[in-house]
């Protein structure tokens, strides 16, 4: 009952918006050829969905902890767009409009599965955000055939409509927030306790330089870099994509799955979480080098490897009074989906330093110095959390 009424409803919206995140990666080459965009238009365009996603995070935040997740949860205008002001406004409503898909999600499953399920249950939730990534490569690149780029986005624009209405319906009315009769001012007070604990700030660097990394580079740059650094042809980029997004699947169940495991153990979640992250910067020397021979295993590492950084979603929570999980998961995800915006803008502001390619590609040198950038700033977290836990149990 509760997989069927609780799980499945969010896991379902999770999914759309996954899908709507990453979907430009596979569209690139129509919006730039349509709309005549540089690498930093479309990084700024793709990343006004982080935004939007991000501003409203802190609000839904309160919501959550005081309405609950079932109370708390634009496609079209995107579709109809004719510039690329248009564009970013219609990508904005899109972020907006999916911005409780994850959060909710997380409040809930803290509200009714025991706290030593909830690494694996959100493991699940991220492995449906996979899916989405999957229907975002070759599916979308197939219906291309079929349609343009406007007529998948006003397929999506009904998808997220029903969507909406299958959460309202089906998900239980039980569960208002312990914050449920919290003044204004008190429900303050608990974003601030929230951004005031050293505890947060140990983890927070660390997680949002991961997150915002695997972010802005899975949901975009990582088909360019296909195109212009390997040379693949457009089919080719959707498949490896798709493995990619296969891979990230594989990650989220076997890190949630880890972790729960060796919770028995007394191993914490972020242990687990740090240890992934290490290896999610690793394999990040090699894209940084563009060994291109071993492209697709190290792509599939990324994927694997970029979900570490959403277990201390599960962990930092645990970390503060059960009434303030909402602000707790959503402060976090503040912080996160801020840092994509700038990554994702940042990077292609980086490779618009270099002239295009003769082909009319982008020049691998402007990927390799975003790419490198984007590695500084998680070794910074990485050093960051090593020097601030010192005498601490991780």
């Amino acid at each position: 009952m509760i997989l069927a009424r609780v799980f499945l409803p969010f896991a379902l919206g999770y999914y759309l918006s996954y899908l709507l995140r990453v979907v430009n990666a596979v569209i690139a080459p129509d919006l730039i050829r349509e709309l005549g965009l540089t690498a930093s238009d479309l990084g700024l365009l793709t990343s006004a969905n982080f935004l939007a996603f991000a501003a409203f995070q802190l609000p839904l935040g309160i919501l959550l902890d005081r309405f609950g997740p079932r109370r708390t949860e634009g496609a079209l205008i995107f579709s109809l767009a004719q510039s690329l002001d248009t564009l970013i406004i219609g990508r904005a409503l899109i972020g907006l409009g999916t911005s409780a898909c994850l959060m909710a999600a997380f409040k809930a499953y803290v509200m009714w599965f025991p706290p030593d399920r909830i690494p694996l249950v959100n493991g699940f939730q991220m492995a449906a955000g996979g899916l989405g990534a999957l229907t975002a490569t070759i599916p979308v690149e197939s219906a291309l055939a079929f349609t343009d780029w406007r007529g998948v986005f006003l397929v999506f624009a009904v998808l997220s409509l029903a969507t909406a209405l299958i959460l309202f319906v089906t998900v239980p009315k039980r569960g208002l927030g312990a914050g449920a009769g919290e003044r204004f001012a008190d429900q303050m007070r608990g974003v601030r306790e929230v951004f005031t604990a050293s505890r947060f700030w140990r983890i927070a660097p660390l997680c949002v330089a991961s997150q915002a990394t695997f972010l802005a580079i899975q949901s975009l740059w990582a088909g360019p870099w296909l195109t212009d650094v390997a040379g693949l042809p457009r089919d080719a980029v959707a498949q490896y994509l798709f493995l990619v997004a296969a891979a990230m699947i594989a990650g989220n169940l076997t890190g949630g799955t880890i972790a729960m495991q060796l919770g028995r153990f007394g191993i914490k979640i972020m242990t687990v979480a740090v240890t992934g992250m290490v290896l999610f910067a690793v394999i990040q020397i090699a894209l940084v080098l563009q060994w291109t021979d071993w492209a697709l295993a190290f792509w599939m590492l990324f994927g694997f490897f970029g979900t570490s950084g959403i277990l201390p979603y599960a962990a930092l929570p645990q970390e503060f009074r059960s009434e303030l999980a909402g602000r707790v998961v959503t402060g976090i995800n503040v912080l996160s989906f801020f840092g994509a915006f700038a990554a994702q803008w940042g990077i292609g502001a980086v490779i618009d330093l270099w002239p295009k390619t003769a082909a009319g590609g982008y020049a691998p040198q402007g990927f390799q110095a975003g790419f490198a950038m984007m590695l500084v700033l998680q070794i910074a977290g990485l050093a960051w959390y090593a020097v601030s836990g010192r005498g601490k149990e991780t």
